[in-house]
């Protein structure tokens, strides 16, 4: 593992991303809502696609073409890199369109975003989130599993993720987005020696889904440093989960208080927006400056009232193959994970 970064080398980072709750209340500066016009657009790129593959995942940038919608999708790539880090588009008609319809054009907007990246050892490019009847007990279940419990701040494996409502259920789910820059930036300035124990590599749980005779456990610092930008990857109960394996190096105390005081900036409302989703929905954050998580639901199987959401990793053409640490370019920790492409 990485050692920890002295006081002298730890500074707050990209200030020009931070934002606290007050700054981002108003839903309007960070919700784009499609035009007739653009979703007349929309269903050309997705008439055009169909007329090319049979397999949405057969599709790439060239067969979903847009042109009313590209400089809009351009300036929300550039904010959720170099800005507020979050961004929600609202407006497509799911009801009319249906789910598989409304999953290719979603598919589509994403590949005007970035490239998908495997989801899981399954190679999963258009993942599912809804009940998939595991609980937070099972210590294999992953977030997007897991039915009606709320989830706590957590970051995913790639640049960008995206989500789709079809879906709401019954009530609840409510999305959390808590800034988790703005939090590196008060702990380094705070505590510095604090932050310096979040640089070192941390053990992380694989969920059973490693490679063949590979470690149950990987490593990644919380905290990654490349030129003037900051990377992040912090999801606590993946980190914490690695120690019932007792070959994962065990956490100090000075991780374990480190990472308290970082989830208590992290957990404060000051620091974080709570968005609803209504069908037709897209979300999409950066995984690098923002945390997400989500509010407990309700699902009525009887009345077919289920949360459904689709979900893409994206690699955003933002960042160069240079633009990154080594270990979050593609070929990281899960590399194993690309040995397929299949849907959810």
């Amino acid at each position: 593992m990485a050692d920890t970064l002295s006081a002298a080398d730890v500074e707050p980072l990209e200030a020009q991303a931070e934002w606290r709750a007050a700054d981002v209340a108003d839903p309007a500066a960070w919700t784009h809502r499609l035009t007739p016009t653009e979703i007349e657009e929309l269903e050309s790129a997705l008439a055009h696609a169909r007329a090319h593959a049979d397999d949405v995942l057969d599709v790439d940038k060239e067969h979903f073409p847009l042109y009313r919608l590209v400089p809009v999708l351009d300036d929300i790539a550039d904010q959720l890199v170099n800005g507020r880090g979050f961004q929600r588009i609202s407006g497509l008609p799911v009801d009319r369109l249906g789910p598989e319809a409304s999953s290719w054009i979603y598919w589509g907007i994403g590949l005007h975003l970035g490239s998908p990246w495997p989801q899981n050892v399954k190679g999963h490019l258009l993942g599912d989130v809804r009940d998939q009847g595991k609980g937070l007990d099972d210590p294999t279940a992953r977030g997007n599993e897991i039915g009606g419990s709320e989830l706590g701040f957590h970051s995913d494996g790639s640049d960008l993720v995206g989500l789709l409502c079809l879906d709401p259920g019954v009530s609840g789910g409510e999305s959390l987005i808590s800034n988790a820059l703005l939090c590196h930036n008060l702990l380094a300035a705070s505590d510095p020696d604090l932050a310096g124990e979040l640089y070192a590599g941390l053990p992380y749980d694989f969920r059973g889904e490693q490679a063949d005779g590979g470690q149950p456990f990987y490593h990644v610092p919380a905290f990654s440093r490349h030129g003037d930008r900051l990377f992040i990857r912090y999801i606590p109960q993946y980190i914490l989960a690695s120690q019932r394996h007792d070959d994962a190096p065990r956490l100090t105390d000075s991780q374990r208080t480190a990472m308290k005081a970082y989830s208590a900036l992290i957990d404060d409302p000051d620091h974080w927006v709570e968005m609803s989703f209504e069908p037709g929905d897209m979300q999409f954050v950066n995984n690098y400056h923002v945390l997400h998580g989500r509010r407990s639901y309700v699902d009525d199987a009887q009345s077919g009232r289920v949360r459904w959401l689709k979900r893409l990793w994206l690699a955003t053409d933002i960042l160069g193959p240079g633009d990154r640490p080594p270990r979050f370019q593609a070929a990281g920790a899960t590399a194993h994970w690309s040995a397929k492409r299949t849907k959810a």
